[in-house]
């Protein structure tokens, strides 16, 4: 199981506060099947720049590690960056792709978006080896047209879901019923700390029945080697 959206770097954004509390959250990944999990620290460009971002983030990286153990799941580096006017010609925002994938993840503002957001999402998506990955895309649903999510999918925007989403009962059919049509392709956490944005990838796993596990998995092992190399194929979900 692949956790896409994480805040458990310690002391880096408003996620885990320290290093005790993200290895605490890794424990919790452990116990729910968590393999990979993707470190995920907020990239505002208002306030910070990519080059002293991926300073403060290999800091952090590198404090956590010292106190990893062997059944730790493996953490990938990267960002959740928030959208500004401009990033799809930006020479530097390539840097805060997850790993050695090309997935860029991608937070988008609460509200309705304007035509040069969306075209700006699709300029960026392919540029330079980039795939874009939405996060959280459940925060948008009544913000955009169906239209939209047409337009992202047809252009393969990658779709990742919270997985509260999957667990909360008001929300739950509909999750299951979007990840069925492909309208959603991987999940995260978002957990952000042990109280209450604490790590649910295996609650929103339970939800799944079999056929919706393997196409999950599929869809983790597909999105992972996005920018790696070639796949021999693409899951029906992507």
């Amino acid at each position: 199981m692949i956790d896409f959206h994480s805040h458990v770097l310690p002391g880096i954004d408003d996620g885990s506060r320290d290093t005790d509390e993200s290895l605490e959250l890794l424990r919790m990944c452990s116990e729910q099947g968590v393999t990979r999990i993707a470190a995920t620290p907020h990239f505002y460009p208002d306030y910070d720049t990519p080059e002293r971002f991926l300073r403060r983030r290999g800091e952090a990286s590198r404090r956590l590690k010292e106190h990893l153990d062997d059944g730790a799941p493996e953490i990938i580096l990267g960002a959740e960056v928030y959208y500004f006017s401009g990033i799809s010609t930006n020479d530097s925002i390539g840097a805060l792709r997850l790993g050695n994938t090309g997935i860029l993840l991608l937070e988008m503002p609460f509200a309705k978006w304007s035509d040069s957001m969306i075209s700006e999402i699709l300029d960026l998506q392919g540029r330079d080896g980039i795939t874009v990955m939405l996060a959280h895309i459940e925060r948008y649903f009544g913000f955009q047209s169906s239209d939209v999510w047409d337009l992202l999918l047809k252009h393969r925007v990658i779709m990742q879901s919270n997985a509260g989403f999957f667990t909360d009962w008001k929300t739950k059919r509909r999750a299951l019923r979007m990840f069925r049509s492909g309208m959603i392709h991987v999940l995260g956490s978002d957990c952000h700390n042990t109280k209450d944005r604490t790590e649910n990838m295996g609650r929103a796993y339970a939800v799944l029945n079999e056929r919706d596990r393997q196409l999950l998995k599929d869809n983790e092992e597909y999105i992972i080697r996005i920018g790696v190399k070639e796949s021999a194929g693409q899951p029906a979900g992507v």
